[in-house]
């Protein structure tokens, strides 16, 4: 067998373009195309967790071979065609170079999760990795597949301690040593920037189902792992590039979870890394991104003028990138700020400046963390900020319609949004329906933590106990007071 130096020193074969996807995504963009995936999915019974990033891995050539879940969707989408036909590999060949690359993977970065008997680890293979919310491979006996199923789920939103640790590096693909094995591995290369990415991707996915709360602290290890491959350099200034854009890009993820959980301190820090990394490498994309969050974080660690301040100057570094859906984001985080500052006129700008950048519909230039902004956030947003200017009728309004218009992915947001209702609700007068709205956002705590879900139901619960003679309102005051409280993870 070849030594990891031999397998090291060996040119790394650039990817070819799957321009037989390509063209089958016609005008749609990659977001577009990832919901009618997920769509096609549901309608034959199986989960995937696809988005923009994955299909534009597909289209890049970095996914040779879809898994299986994958292989039945599409194969479901084009009905008559083969894998072949779809522009991608056939399995037996993508197999045939596990053994030359599973040398080549680094240690401590990324776990033998995910992997079919005889495969390498996914991040460093072209043969796309088991989604954590696939469903289970029939020939489990033969092909050991570690995909996260409900009993993890489960484990890993109630268990604790080493049951916990378990179930949530396997999915994040990282372990707990993983920054001390990479000082101790070859220098970085592009199958660790991919390793980066798919970090950051998975580390969102579990964010957007599950809340904050259970998953911060476990993901403070891929960012120490993240900045050792940083600390080890690059051989090539584009490889160089994608670790410090990942590297940033974690540190936002990572302070979100900070930010959701309430450690706005924490997240501050995340925050102010991840922008230093961007000012370092003049990225203006990754600079955006990371002044959207310092936005969002000052308006609700109540510095509303930080919050003005930081989302113009997230306009000005996305100026040029030619996104009209990341300005219209970017205009929504200045309207929160004016509204904290009871500016109505200055928030009502902004917000028309929102609606008419949305309008425009999506490009190619929208960044891939933006998946989660569509209509329902639109809504979802622009509620908050008639909330936080009293002006509850319009408030209510907006946050049920971006309740009704939330693709069911997001678990956290629905909850999100229908907090926002509730207290909405409650605070125009109408306890019996913020009531009924708290109980729907109860019945899905089962499935999120998150501290910003948990203080809103708790604001809704003071409004409404002057009304416990209400409709509904009883029992929802009732199981409020018995449901468990989360403690910081």
């Amino acid at each position: 067998m070849a030594s990891s130096t031999e397998t090291a020193s060996q040119p790394e074969r650039p990817p070819r373009p799957n321009l037989a996807f390509r063209h089958l995504r016609g005008s749609r963009s990659p977001a577009e195309f990832a919901a009618l995936v997920r769509r096609a999915a549901r309608e034959i019974g199986e989960r995937v967790s696809c988005d923009a990033r994955y299909v534009g891995r597909v289209e890049a050539g970095e996914i040779r071979c879809p898994n299986y879940a994958y292989e039945r969707v599409f194969l479901h989408m084009f009905p008559g065609r083969t894998l072949t036909d779809l522009g991608f590999a056939s399995r037996s060949s993508v197999r045939g170079r596990a053994a030359r690359t599973t040398a080549a993977a680094p240690e401590g970065l990324i776990t033998g999760e995910g992997q079919e008997a005889g495969e390498t680890p996914a991040a460093f293979e072209p043969y796309d990795r088991q989604d954590p919310y696939g469903t289970h491979e029939p020939y489990a006996k033969d092909h050991p597949n570690h995909e996260e199923s409900d009993v993890l789920r489960r484990a890993f939103m109630t268990g604790g301690g080493a049951t916990v640790a378990a179930a949530t590096l396997g999915p994040l693909g990282l372990t707990p040593d993983a920054a001390a094995a990479v000082r101790t591995t070859r220098r970085p290369g592009t199958s660790e920037a991919a390793a980066l990415e798919e970090a950051v991707r998975r580390i969102r996915l579990l964010d957007d189902r599950h809340g904050a709360d259970g998953l911060y602290r476990r993901a403070a290890t891929p960012l120490r792992a993240a900045y050792a491959l940083l600390d080890a350099g690059a051989t090539r200034q584009t490889t160089a590039d994608r670790l410090h854009s990942g590297a940033g890009e974690l540190a936002i993820s990572v302070g979100w979870l900070a930010h959701d959980s309430g450690r706005f301190d924490d997240a501050r820090s995340h925050y102010a890394e991840a922008l230093a990394t961007a000012r370092m490498t003049g990225d203006p994309a990754l600079e955006a991104h990371a002044f959207c969050n310092t936005a969002f974080l000052a308006r609700d660690a109540g510095r509303p003028r930080e919050a003005v301040r930081a989302a113009q100057a997230a306009q000005r570094a996305a100026a040029p990138l030619g996104s009209a859906r990341l300005m219209s984001l970017l205009a929504l985080r200045e309207a929160g700020g004016w509204a904290g500052l009871a500016d109505r006129t200055g928030c009502e700008q902004a917000l028309v400046r929102a609606q008419t950048l949305f309008a425009r519909g999506r490009s190619d230039a929208d960044p891939e963390w933006m998946s989660f902004y569509g209509e329902a956030e639109l809504e979802g947003l622009e509620a908050q900020c008639w909330s936080m200017l009293g002006d509850w009728r319009r408030a209510s309004r907006h946050a049920r319609r971006a309740a009704h218009l939330q693709d069911p992915h997001f678990t956290r947001n629905i909850a999100l949004y229908m907090a926002e209702l509730a207290d909405d609700l409650a605070r125009e007068g109408r306890p019996d329906e913020a009531a009924a709205a708290g109980l729907r956002v109860l019945a899905l705590l089962d499935q999120v933590q998150s501290s910003r879900v948990q203080g809103m139901l708790a604001g809704t619960a003071r409004v409404l106990l002057p009304h416990r003679r209400a409709s509904g309102v009883s029992e929802f005051l009732d199981r409020h007071a018995s449901m468990p409280r989360t403690g910081r993870a």
